[in-house]
C-alpha cells in the first residue's frame, strides 16, 4: 500500500489522481504546442508573401540575389564566430569559475559585460579606430604609414561579431560549471587522471549541453545580426534581405530569402539535436542541492598568462569599445554640444527589457521543461520550433507583426504588448537554452520522489523543481534583458508613438553621424547591463552560502 504523509493512500485516490495527471499532462502539452505555434507568426507570414511567386519567379528572383553566394558568406561568417566564441568563452569560463584567479568575480562582471553593446556600435567604434582617416591611421601617419589593412568585410564583421557574442556561451558554461557535481572530478583524480585529464575527460563532456546551447544562439544570432555586417559591407543573409524590404521594395524577394535564412536555421537545429546523441544522456547532479564551496584550481606560475588573457579578452571587447564611446562623449562636451536627454529612453528601455525578460521566462519554462522531460514527436517539434523566430532579422518579425496587426488585431498594433510580444519571438530561444540546461543537470528521480510522497505537480514544482532550475530561469531572463534594450528593427517597427528607447536614440545619433549624441545613452546602457549581471551574480552567492 502506498503512503502519503497524512496516512495510506487508498485505490480510490490513486485513481482519481492518476486522472488528474493525465488531465495536466495533455493540458499541460496544449499549452507548449500553442506557446510554439504562436512563435512561428512570422514563419506564417513569410509563406503567405511567397505564396503568390510561381516558380519561374522564384528562380529567377533568387539568381538576381546570387543566393549560392549569400548562402556561403552567411556559412563562412557562422562557423567562424562560433569557433571563435568558443575559444574564447570555455578558457575564460573555467578561469573566472574554477580557479582562484585574482580578482575574479570583477573578470566574471566584466566577461559578460561585452554582451550589451549592441552590433552596430561595435561596428562604429572598430571604424574610428581602424578604419581610414580613424584614430590609429592619425596616430601613425607622423611615421609614414598611409594606409592599413582595410577592416571591411569578413575579417571585420568576424571580429565584432565574436567579441560581442563569445558571452552567449560564457554565460552558459558558467552556470554548467557553477552547478557541476565536484564529486565526478574529485574521483577522476583519485583514479590517477591529472587536472589536464579530468577536465578532457570527465569535466568537459559534462559541459557539452551548455556549449551547444550558447552555440546554437551565437549561431542564430550570426545568422540575424544585421548592424554589423551592414556597417561592414559584409554581404550575408540579412544585408539581403534588408535591401530588397526597404531599398528595392521587393517583399517577395525578401520573403524567399528569410525562407531560406529559416532553412539554415532548421540545419543548425537538426545538427545541434544531433550532437546530443541519441536518447538523453544524463548531465544531472546526485544531489539535490547546489554545489556546495569547493576548492578552486591553484594557477601558480601560470596566474599572469591568465590574468594577460582575461586582460585581453575585457580589452578587445570592453574597455576598446568603451574607451571610444567615451572619445565621443569628452570631444562633444569640450566643444560645447548639447547631450541628448536619456532619462525616458532609460525608463523605457527597463520598462520593455523587464517585460520581455518576465514573459520569456513564463513562456520558456513550460517549453524547456518538455524539451527535456517529455518525449515525442510533437514536445521535440514544439521545443525547436521557438528558435526559428531567433534566426530571423529583427526586421523580418517586425514586419510579419505589422502586417498581422494591421489586419487581425489593430488594437494591438503600435502598442508595448506587440513590442514585447516581438521581444519575446526573438528571444524567447535565450531563456528556454538557458533553462533547458538546468533542467538537464537536475535528476529527475527527485520530482519522482516528491510524487512518490503525495506531493501533486504544482506542490513538486514549487518546492522541488524551481528552486534547483532558478538559476537557469535567472540567466535567461538576465539574456533575454540585455538583448531587449538593445534591439532596434523591432523596437522603431513596432513601438508606441513617441517611444523613444536607448537603443533607438544610439541609432539615429550614429546614423547621421552625431556620435556625440549616442555616447551618453551608450554608456547608460552599459551601467544597466553591470546592475542587472550584479544582481544575478548576488543571487548565486546567496545559493552557494544557502546550500
Amino acid at each position: 500500500m502506498a503512503y502519503t504523509a497524512a496516512g495510506p493512500l487508498r485505490h480510490e485516490d490513486k485513481a482519481a489522481r492518476l486522472t488528474v495527471h493525465r488531465y495536466s499532462g495533455f493540458l499541460f502539452r496544449a499549452l507548449v504546442l500553442l506557446i510554439a505555434l504562436v512563435m512561428l507568426l512570422p514563419l506564417a507570414y513569410l509563406l503567405f508573401r511567397a505564396g503568390g511567386v510561381g516558380w519561374n519567379e522564384v528562380l529567377r528572383l533568387l539568381g538576381r540575389t546570387r543566393l549560392p553566394a549569400i548562402m556561403w558568406n552567411s556559412l563562412l561568417l557562422v562557423c567562424g564566430v562560433t569557433t571563435f566564441s568558443l575559444a574564447l568563452a570555455l578558457p575564460y569560463a573555467w578561469l573566472t569559475e574554477r580557479t582562484d584567479l585574482p580578482g575574479r568575480r570583477i573578470w566574471t562582471v566584466l566577461g559578460m559585460m561585452p554582451l550589451v553593446i549592441p552590433s552596430y556600435v561595435g561596428g562604429f567604434t572598430l571604424i574610428a579606430m581602424f578604419g581610414p582617416r580613424g584614430v590609429l591611421q592619425e596616430l601613425l601617419s607622423p611615421f609614414g604609414v598611409e594606409r592599413l589593412p582595410s577592416i571591411y568585410g569578413y575579417t571585420g564583421a568576424l571580429w565584432i561579431l565574436t567579441l560581442f557574442t563569445y558571452p552567449y556561451i560564457y554565460i552558459s558554461i558558467r552556470a554548467a560549471l557553477h552547478r557541476f557535481d565536484p564529486s565526478l572530478e574529485e574521483a577522476a583524480r583519485s583514479l590517477g587522471y591529472n587536472g589536464l585529464q579530468t577536465f578532457l575527460r570527465v569535466t568537459l563532456p559534462n559541459l557539452r549541453p551548455a556549449i551547444t546551447a550558447g552555440g546554437l544562439l551565437v549561431a542564430l544570432y550570426t545568422l540575424s545580426d544585421f548592424g554589423a555586417v551592414s556597417l561592414l559591407r559584409f554581404n550575408s543573409f540579412t544585408r539581403a534581405i534588408y535591401v530588397q524590404f526597404l531599398s528595392s521594395f521587393d517583399r517577395n524577394v525578401a520573403s524567399l530569402l528569410s525562407l531560406a535564412l529559416i532553412v539554415f536555421t532548421i540545419i543548425l537545429l537538426l545538427l545541434e539535436r544531433k550532437s546530443r546523441g541519441r536518447g538523453r544522456p544524463r548531465y544531472y547532479r546526485s544531489s539535490a542541492g547546489v554545489s556546495a564551496p569547493r576548492k578552486r584550481v591553484e594557477l601558480g606560475r601560470s596566474k599572469w598568462p591568465a590574468l594577460a588573457f582575461c586582460g585581453a579578452v575585457v580589452l578587445s571587447a570592453l574597455v576598446l569599445p568603451t574607451g571610444v564611446i567615451l572619445f565621443w562623449l569628452l570631444r562633444g562636451l569640450a566643444s560645447g554640444e548639447p547631450l541628448a536627454p536619456v532619462w525616458e529612453a532609460t525608463l523605457n528601455s527597463f520598462r520593455a527589457g523587464a517585460l520581455a525578460a518576465i514573459a520569456a521566462a513564463v513562456l520558456g519554462l513550460p517549453v524547456a521543461y518538455a524539451a527535456v522531460r517529455m518525449g515525442g514527436r510533437l514536445m521535440s517539434f514544439a521545443s525547436r520550433a521557438v528558435y526559428l523566430g531567433y534566426g530571423l532579422p529583427g526586421i523580418v518579425i517586425a514586419l510579419s507583426l505589422v502586417f498581422f496587426g494591421a489586419n487581425f488585431a489593430l488594437w494591438l498594433y503600435q502598442t508595448m504588448w506587440m513590442l514585447v510580444f516581438a521581444y519575446v519571438v526573438r528571444f524567447l530561444p535565450q531563456a528556454v537554452g538557458a533553462m533547458q540546461t538546468s533542467f538537464q543537470q537536475m535528476n529527475p528521480r527527485l520530482e519522482e520522489a516528491g510524487r512518490s510522497l503525495g506531493l501533486g505537480n504544482r506542490a513538486v514544482f514549487r518546492r522541488i523543481t524551481a528552486p534547483i532550475v532558478r538559476p537557469g530561469v535567472l540567466a535567461g531572463m538576465a539574456l533575454v534583458f540585455l538583448t531587449t534594450v538593445k534591439e532596434l528593427p523591432a523596437t522603431l517597427l513596432l513601438s508606441p508613438t513617441g517611444f523613444s528607447t536607448l537603443a533607438t536614440q544610439i541609432w539615429s545619433a550614429t546614423d547621421e553621424a552625431f556620435f556625440t549624441r549616442a555616447a551618453a545613452p551608450a554608456l547608460v546602457l552599459l551601467a544597466m547591463s553591470a546592475l542587472s549581471i550584479f544582481l544575478v551574480l548576488m543571487q548565486e552567492e546567496k545559493e552557494v552560502v544557502s546550500g
